[in-house]
Formats: structure tokens, sequence, C-alpha cells
């Protein structure tokens, strides 16, 4: 059978949607299907899934691509998921906790409370995980002082794509990419420390084994016949998303990042050997044994102009989910002068998880005056996240060279949103359409894991042509320079608001009237 007739299967276990997409060995063709899954707050902080249901939600969207193919050869099955999930499972392998994501913010106290003692740090060192609610070793301490019961009757401690590959393949394994995002993996010494897991209370015979992300399993005769494949097939046991997608935006040369943009935003570059942040900012895990992924994420991204289009203008509304906000919204902002006249938007509507005690400063606008219209508002939101993920770039490029930035996410399919980051970054920037690249990715992933592909680079552009030719962005000189100088008075614009929220804070709690925090 030729090329054109092979395909590889891409598998993105998000938050909410899994996306599986088939890619011609050719790049001539891919197919995408989705289904979605809920994503429950039973208690406030508490994000969590039933495990089966994503499980049954995959197998069903693996189906129907293969089914999309035509019965094309699908030479293999990977996988990517995010890296922060925990659940727990007894003897038998069932799971007695639901899935734990890493949105689930009840350990914000346990987070707090080894930053206080001092303890992040050396626990960032060692592992590479920032001290975070959302971190599975944060989540495990919040079990051991909360619920000492269901401890003592977990077998295992595993994550989201471990009981995929698990319930795929009959073999409970993790990889060096979900096992570097538990913070209690030496990213160094590439084992479980032992030092990080006396202090999480649990033993390394609780943790899996760790593969290489390159690692091949056998799809099971029952999954092979609810997903439509043949048993056997090989499974690709793949990377965490964020690696994922650096790989399918092709942002793996060490002085290129990868810039998306949705709801949230995130950046990130690779590097040939952990790379820890002395200021416990950046997250660094593993895409192979030899390329590192170093990153961040911001939780106030797109979705700041989806609140700002939902408060200014209900009327107009965003054609799908995907889509942030109403192209009139953004042609509102766009008649608008660069810098919204003085008008500077702190888009922090979200507490930041990387923030110390999961708070931050609150959202503000600064300099507002009669003059000011709608236009001025969403301009001023678009330009504040922009901002935001400028300073990110700028804390990132201390710790390793960045030259150039590849953008890519929904908000990046609007020119606003391009033509104010390019300005922003003031650098070579080029920007993709591509919706599905964190399942390229881990395609591209799994065809260099079978042999298909000499290296990653090739994977990627054997099975995406197009994506070398992303757009390339220009760079307006006056705007980046316009830009330059609003970003060296947004420390002090930070510290104003951060002082205005102590203030609020203070007033509501001597019984004031006072606006509640976002």
């Amino acid at each position: 059978m030729g090329p054109e007739r092979r395909v590889i299967l891409g598998v993105d276990v998000g938050t909410t949607v899994v996306r599986v997409g088939a890619f011609a060995l050719d790049g001539s063709a891919r197919h995408v299907r989705t289904r979605a899954y809920p994503l429950l707050e039973p208690l406030p902080g508490w994000q969590v899934q039933d495990p089966d249901v994503l499980v049954a939600a995959t197998l069903a969207a693996v189906s129907a691509c293969v089914a999309d193919t035509g019965g094309a050869e699908v030479v293999a099955l990977a996988l990517s998921s995010p890296r922060y999930g925990v659940i727990g499972l007894d003897a038998t392998l069932r799971p007695i906790t639901p899935l734990l994501t890493g949105r689930d913010t009840r350990s914000a106290e346990v987070a707090r409370d080894l930053r206080v003692s001092g303890q992040s740090r050396e626990l960032h060192r060692v592992t590479g995980t920032p001290v975070q609610a959302g971190s599975p070793l944060c989540k495990l301490l919040w079990f051991a002082r909360h619920e000492p019961y269901l401890c003592a009757a977990t077998r295992w401690w595993i994550g989201l794509k471990d009981y995929l590959v698990h319930r795929l393949t009959g073999t409970l394994v993790t990889e060096l990419s979900s096992a570097s995002g538990t913070g209690m993996f030496d990213v160094h010494r590439r084992v479980w420390s032992p030092g990080v897991l006396d202090l999480a209370g649990v033993s390394g015979s609780q943790l899996p084994p760790v593969l290489p992300t390159t690692g091949v399993l056998r799809l099971s005769s029952a999954a092979g016949e609810a997903a439509g494949l043949p048993s056997g097939t090989p499974v690709v046991v793949g990377a965490g998303d964020g690696p994922s997608r650096s790989l399918g935006m092709a942002a793996i040369d060490s002085t290129v990042a990868g810039l998306t943009l949705a709801a949230t935003g995130a950046l990130r570059t690779v590097v040939a050997a952990p790379l820890i942040d002395p200021e416990e900012g950046f997250s660094c895990a593993a895409l192979t044994e030899d390329a590192w992924v170093v990153g961040a994420t911001v939780d106030n991204g797109g979705n700041v102009v989806r609140w700002a289009g939902s408060a200014l203008e209900p009327d107009l509304r965003p054609a799908s989910d995907d889509q942030l906000a109403a192209p009139e919204l953004l042609a509102l902002a766009e008649r608008v002068a660069p810098g919204s006249d003085g008008l500077v938007m702190l888009p922090y509507l979200l507490a930041d998880r990387a923030a110390e005690g999961e708070s931050g400063p609150p959202g503000a606008y600064l300099g507002l005056r009669s003059e000011h219209s709608r236009g001025h508002l969403v301009r001023a939101a678009v330009e504040g996240v922009c901002l935001q993920l400028g300073g990110v770039r700028d804390r990132l490029a201390e710790l390793t060279p960045v030259s150039s930035v590849r953008l890519a996410g929904g908000a990046f399919r609007a020119p606003l949103w391009r033509t104010v980051m390019a300005a922003v970054l003031d650098c070579p920037v080029r920007a993709s359409n591509a919706a599905d690249d964190v399942a390229l990715g881990a395609a591209a992933l799994g065809l260099f894991a079978i042999g298909l592909a000499p290296d990653l680079p090739a994977a990627v552009a054997r099975l995406d042509p197009e994506g070398a030719r992303a757009e390339l962005v220009a760079v307006d000189p006056a705007l980046a320079a316009a830009y330059r100088g609003l970003r060296t008075r947004l420390p002090a614009l930070i510290a104003v608001a951060g002082r205005l929220g102590e203030i609020l804070d203070d007033a509501a709690s001597a019984g004031l009237s006072a606006p509640a925090r976002p």
C-alpha cells in the first residue's frame, strides 16, 4: 500500500474535548474528529472528571476518525494529554477517585505552605515543576491531609494518559513527559525523587514505571474493537499537551518560541536538557529524552476579550465556542489608535495560578476618561493580554535566547491580535491557522517513534508540509516603539493595582461594601 493510503492517528485528550487527527503520511490529507465531555465542579475550586467517560469519548472519536479515512492503513496511534491530572486506583486498577484536573485548586493552601516554608525552591530545582495548586505533588499532599483513609486504600497514583494507556493496551505505565509534570520526578537523574516521595507520603511502588515518550505498546483486542482498529496496532505513549503543541507548531528550534492564545495563553521553547527557572515561574517538561520544553501558561488570555464582549456588547456574540470574540467587536477596537488613547487594562480577571498565594493583582482599567468608548475598552483588553505575554517572552529570554516566535491558537486568526502581538514582541513572527497542533505533534512524535521519520523536524514536516509556510506577520516599527514605552510603565501600574486590591480586601474584611475580587 502506498504512502497516500497510510495514516497515523494523533490523539489530543484535552480538558473538555478529545480531538483525534488522522494524518496521511505524505501530508496530502487529514481527518479530524472530536468528542466533548463535561468538566465537573462539585465544590468551589474542585474541577474533576470521570476518567472512564474520557476513555469512552476517546474511543468514539478514534472510531469516527478511522471511518473517515476510508479504509486507510493506520500505522500507529499516538497520545497526548494534560500532564497535571491525578487519579487514584485500587489494587484491581479501578479508579477510587475522579480525575483531579490541572484546574482543580483545592490544594492552594498546600502550595502556599510550601512556598512560605521555602521548600518550593528546592522542589522546583529538582523536578522542574513550579509549586502550584495544579501540580500532582500538591494534590497528593492535600489527600494526605484530608483523605487519609482514601490514601490507605490507594494502590496506584497515576495521571490521565497513564489511565488511557492502560485502558488501550492493558499495561500500566507512565512516560517521561507526564512524569516530569508531577512535581515528584527528578528531571536531572530521570528517576522518581526519593526525597519528594517521602514528602508526599507515597512510595515509588505506588507510581508507574517510566517509559520514554517514544515507547511503543500494542492495542488490546477489546480496545481495538471499540476503536475500529486491528488488535496489536502500535500505541505510542507520547508526551504532554504542551510539549506536543510545540512540536505540532514546528517551534522546536532552541531559539524559536511557540506562543498559543485561546481562552488562556502559553509561551514555550525547546532546549536540549532540563533548564530550571530560578524564579520558579517556568515549568520544564520532556518532549523526548533530549528535547525539553520550558514555558509558562497565563490564565488571562482570549477569555479577557470574550468577557469584554459579553459585558460591553452582549448582542455581538461569537459564532462558535472556538471564536473568542465576534468580528464586529474587534472591528470597534481596530478603529481605535494604538495605545487606546492612554487607557491601559491590566487583564487579571482570573487569579494567576502562578502567583504568590494563588492570587495576584486584580484586573483594572487605568486612565479611564469620558472620551473613551467601547472600542477603547476592547482594544485596551487586547493590548493588555499581549503586553502580559510580551513580559513572559522577556522572562523566557533571560533563561534562553529567543530570536523568533510562532503564533497559533484561535485568537490569532483575527488580524488585530496578530498585529498587536507582533508589535509587542518586535521580532520575526509567523502565524499559523492550525487548530489541531497538539494532535499533529502527537502524530509526529509517533511517526518518529515507529521509525518512519529520522528526527522530529522531519516528522512534523512530512505530516504537515504547509506548516513550514506559516504566514510572516509584519511588525510596524512605530507601533513597536509605542508598546515598548508602555511596557516600561507596566510594573508600576501593576504595583498600583496590587495595592488597590489590598485596600479592597481590607475594606471587605472590615465589613464595608466593596467590589468583589474576580
